[in-house]
């Protein structure tokens, strides 16, 4: 089992930067890849980027890629996943959720993620 609490989410405006955080507990946390989802205001939920639970591998949508980056930090009983979000568009407006998996291959689908978190809202304001 994998208890993810996220944190960081809030107003930005446009051009602006956050920071997502997600702290991953649990039996064998340490190796599950972690990803984030979002979905905005009567959107379907997309795939926004994802990283491999050694921080070795990233993926990322083409919305957000060069804008957005995805870090692991493996500790000793946490395990946080940050995705430093810069550039903020207005589309980007959306509850951002964090998840994993353990697998052997980033996936973009959020089918094969059991686990979830509670849920992030990022508002982006021009």
């Amino acid at each position: 089992q994998v208890h993810l609490v996220e944190s960081g989410g809030g107003l930005a405006q446009v051009g602006g930067s956050l920071t997502l955080s997600c702290a991953a507990s649990g039996r064998s946390s340490s190796s599950a890849d972690m990803a984030w989802f979002r979905q905005g205001p009567g959107q379907e939920r997309e795939f926004v980027a994802a990283i491999t639970w050694d921080g070795g591998r990233s993926d990322y949508a083409a919305s957000v890629k060069g804008r957005f980056t995805v870090l692991k930090e493996n500790g000793k009983n946490t395990h946080t996943a940050h995705l430093m979000m810069n550039n903020l568009r207005s589309e980007d407006t959306a509850v951002y959720y964090c998840v994993a998996r353990f697998g052997t291959s980033i996936v973009r689908d959020s089918a094969p993620y059991p686990y979830w978190g509670q849920g992030t809202q990022v508002t982006v304001s021009s």
